[in-house]
C-alpha cells in the first residue's frame, strides 16, 4: 500500500481537528472558508478580465504594426467613443501601466510588455485556482462533518 503524501497527512490532520470542533466552531469555520472561496473566485474573475483586455491590446498592437504611416483611422477615446485620426508615428505607442500612468514605448516593447503581463497573470491565475480548490475542499469537508454531527444529534424516528 502506498504511503500518503504530505498533503494527505495534512488533510487527515485537518479532518481530525475539525471533528474535535463544536457545532458553532464548525459553522464559523465553514462560513469563513466559504467567504475566502468567494473572494478567491472574484479575484479569478478579475484576472480573467485583465487577461482578456491584455489579449485585445496585444491584438491591437499587432494590427497597428501592420498599418502604414499616414493612414487614416478611428482612435478610441473610450470603449464607445472613437474620433478620426491619422497614424503619424508607426513605431511608438503609449502603454497604460496602471492607475492612469502611460509610458511611451516602441512597438516591440509594447508587445513584449503585453506578453509578459499575460504570462504573469496566467501564472497568478493558476496559483489562485489551486488555492481556491484547496479551500473549497476544506469547506466541503467542514460541511460534511457538520452534517454528520447534526445527524447524530437528531433523534431517529
Amino acid at each position: 500500500m502506498a504511503s500518503p503524501s504530505r498533503g494527505g497527512i495534512t488533510q487527515v490532520a485537518a479532518r481530525s481537528e475539525m471533528e474535535k470542533m463544536s457545532l458553532d466552531q464548525l459553522k464559523a469555520l465553514k462560513e469563513q472558508v466559504d467567504l475566502e472561496v468567494n473572494l478567491l473566485q472574484d479575484s479569478l474573475n478579475n484576472i480573467r478580465t485583465a487577461i482578456t483586455r491584455l489579449d485585445i491590446a496585444s491584438s491591437a498592437l499587432n494590427d497597428l504594426s501592420l498599418r502604414l504611416k499616414g493612414k487614416k483611422m478611428l482612435v478610441p477615446l473610450t470603449a464607445s467613443l472613437y474620433v478620426p485620426g491619422t497614424l503619424e508615428d508607426d513605431e511608438k505607442v503609449l502603454v497604460d501601466i496602471g492607475t492612469g500612468y502611460f509610458v511611451e514605448k516602441t512597438m516591440a516593447e509594447g508587445k513584449d510588455y503585453c506578453s509578459r503581463k499575460i504570462h504573469l497573470l496566467k501564472s497568478n491565475f493558476d496559483q489562485l485556482l489551486e488555492l481556491a480548490s484547496k479551500k473549497k475542499g476544506v469547506a466541503d469537508e467542514a460541511g460534511a462533518i457538520l452534517q454528520a454531527k447534526l445527524k447524530q444529534l437528531t433523534p431517529s424516528t
